[in-house]
């Protein structure tokens, strides 16, 4: 059980998802508009793209899910 002024991890977690995910996608937007000088195989799905978004989304959901901060105090 959770005890007042204690942080759960699954914040902790999803933050640094979230933060993954922007790092990722945004090297992925970057290798987008400036291509890599050796292609890889595959790479014009362009999977860095969708696998940060992915993680963005799930990043995002833990970190609303469970923001400790601003919840009303219970007496």
């Amino acid at each position: 059980m959770k005890k007042s002024g204690q942080i759960e991890i699954w914040f902790f977690i999803g933050s640094l998802v979230l933060v993954y995910g922007i790092l990722i996608t945004g090297a992925g937007i970057y290798y987008l508009i400036k291509p890599p000088e050796h292609l890889v195989v595959l790479g014009e799905l362009h999977s860095d793209i969708w696998w940060g978004a992915l993680l963005i989304c799930i990043g995002s959901f833990y970190v609303f899910r469970y923001w400790p901060f601003g919840k009303g105090k219970s007496s």
